[in-house]
């Protein structure tokens, strides 16, 4: 028995010098985990001790677009084609409207006409706000800032509040046409910035439904 407990010292002191002077003890719970689940040849490694692999499931579920549920809702729902159609057709209006606004204000000229594709661009703006906030409900479940698309809600908001300080200024007549129009360009150009928001999420949304397809054909062909 002392034998024993003296080999079991020798062991450890062996073991101890192994370890690198100044590895804190942060660090080795992360490098021991990823050598046990390389080493773990069980069919339940969480139930093994490998919750590394748990983690990087919750985490890669935490960072999915749509839940299957959502994406079932999403693909459902009438409201999603609305937003499909309001969404182009609001970024063409946009588009003219830039150009007579820029145009008046370079020129002085053309005044009426930026004016109407300013109000026409806020309408839609206001439709596709009221239209997405449906859709929003019907598939997360919230009318505005669900988890999926909260920053984006975020600066809509900004686009519709600055659109809206136009409106009224328009309306009231406070304000000169330069500066009732510079309103309106500071407002394009949040608007801009949201766009590339949303379009930047329609191509996570587009990878996230190729993983899963992906993944569906990989599952089965192991089946």
């Amino acid at each position: 028995m002392p034998g024993k407990r003296s080999g079991c010292k020798d062991d450890s002191d062996a073991a101890q010098q192994r370890i690198p002077a100044g590895s804190g003890s942060f660090a080795r719970p992360t490098m021991f985990d990823r050598w046990i689940d390389s080493l773990d040849a069980s069919p339940w490694p969480a139930h093994a001790g490998s919750h590394l692999a748990s983690a990087q499931r919750a985490e890669s579920r935490k960072a999915e677009l749509y839940t299957p549920e959502e994406r079932a809702r999403r693909d459902a729902s009438p409201w999603t084609i609305v937003q499909a159609i309001l969404a182009p057709l609001q970024f063409l209006v946009f588009a003219v409207s830039l150009v007579l606004v820029l145009r008046f204000l370079m020129t002085g000229e053309g005044y009426e006409i930026a004016t109407a594709s300013i109000l026409a661009k806020t309408f839609l703006l206001y439709l596709i706000m009221v239209t997405g906030s449906i859709w929003e409900k019907e598939v997360f479940g919230k009318w505005l800032f669900a988890r999926a698309f909260f920053w984006e809600d975020v600066f809509s908001m900004l686009v519709l509040g600055l659109q809206t300080i136009y409106l009224v200024m328009l309306l009231t007549g406070w304000g000169t046409p330069q500066q009732q129009m510079m309103i309106a360009i500071a407002a394009y150009a949040a608007y801009v910035i949201n766009a590339t928001q949303f379009l930047l999420k329609l191509r996570e949304a587009r990878l996230q439904a190729a993983r899963s397809a992906s993944h569906a054909t990989s599952v089965g062909h192991r089946s």
